[in-house]
């Protein structure tokens, strides 16, 4: 019997201990050379994806990588595609569902917990004016009435009700956000319309209407997945309900913000700041209008959960995991379209390729 192909378009794990595990096991691999790390530029076509008519059981995939219905028909046996990341927004996941093909992500917690305390960071750059402080005294100035900052918790002594932080998407993300925030005593509100109650009272979060939570906010904060309902969420009308004393962060997917709205948004000082660890367009264009806003705007490189001790390499158990349950017939953890398993028992369910 020929082995089954593993398709791992950008590899994660540096050591190759887990090819050898994968390779030992039975699978052949079909990876290019280099790692993530230092592939985290490049591009990576369709085409190159999978050859028509191959026999690929597994692919791996990263942010870069858009996985396609057309993908996906060019793989005659893929029963799986497994992410290293959390997000799975590059995968069209209801054409996996409909051919019977299982989608699994890596909800590591050392990259969620950095994408909440990454939040935090942004917000209190934005907030306490750390930027401008630093770039002000290295210029040899000193205190100077523009760098007062905004005191963010609620004061016991004379009633100070610290500010409303609206989190879009009750998540993991979100919730630990929340959890961060909770020794602030500031006012948590969020719009989540797929959340039990129950973690709204859990997180002592209040639930709200997307436009009660715009209105309301001094700090609106997205962690919601990238989807067809959250394409363009934050839209001009939606950034024309914030308070012109608002910032905005987005630290989940590029499109779920339209840019030029933000941009006329800030530029007309209709709202005060905003905080982007994504884009659209990932690197952006030198001509990107939001990189002329100076310190309204904060931005990183899609790099939040890079921190010491995390990163993509926490995954690299995980994914191998995945791949091993899959080819012998099993059904792996953390599947995303579960909706896809009744098609996907009747097709390789029990049925070892290992």
């Amino acid at each position: 019997m020929a082995k089954p192909i593993v398709h791992i378009y950008q590899p994660v794990d540096q050591t190759g201990k887990s090819h050898e595990r994968l390779e030992a096991a039975g699978a052949r691999l079909i990876m290019p050379s280099g790692t993530w790390d230092l592939m985290a530029n490049s591009r990576v076509s369709e085409e190159a994806v999978l050859d028509p008519g191959t026999s690929v059981a597994a692919g791996v995939a990263n942010r870069s990588i858009q996985i396609t219905a057309a993908t996906m028909d060019g793989a005659l046996d893929l029963r799986l595609v497994a992410k290293y990341t959390v997000g799975y927004d590059n995968v069209d996941v209801d054409a996996a569902t409909e051919r019977g093909i299982l989608v699994v992500h890596s909800p590591t917690e050392g990259n969620w917990g950095g994408v909440a305390e990454g939040t935090m960071a942004y917000m209190l750059s934005l907030l306490k004016k750390v930027r401008e402080k630093d770039r002000h005294v290295k210029n040899g100035g000193w205190r100077d009435p523009a760098l007062f900052g905004t005191y963010v918790g609620a004061r016991m002594i004379d009633g100070y009700e610290g500010l409303t932080i609206g989190i879009v998407g009750l998540g993991r993300i979100g919730s630990r956000l929340a959890d961060l925030l909770a020794p602030w005593r500031v006012k948590l509100i969020a719009y989540d319309p797929y959340a039990e109650d129950s973690k709204f009272v859990h997180h002592n979060v209040r639930p709200v209407s997307l436009e009660t939570l715009l209105k309301e906010s001094d700090v609106v904060t997205l962690h919601c997945d990238l989807n067809k309902e959250t394409t363009n969420l934050i839209g001009e009308k939606q950034l024309a309900l914030m308070k012109p004393s608002a910032i905005l962060v987005n630290a989940a997917r590029g499109p779920i913000v339209d840019v030029d709205a933000l941009f006329d948004a800030l530029d007309g000082d209709r709202i005060a700041g905003a905080a982007l660890d994504v884009l659209p367009e990932e690197p952006p264009e030198p001509q990107l209008a939001l990189l002329g806003l100076g310190d309204k705007v904060l931005l990183s490189p899609h790099m939040i959960t890079a921190n010491g001790g995390t990163g993509l390499s926490l995954a690299v158990p995980w994914v191998e995991a995945a791949i091993l349950a899959a080819l012998r017939g099993d059904v792996p953890k953390y599947v995303v379209n579960e909706d896809a398993l009744p098609k996907w028992q009747s097709r390789f369910g029990g049925h070892s390729l290992i």
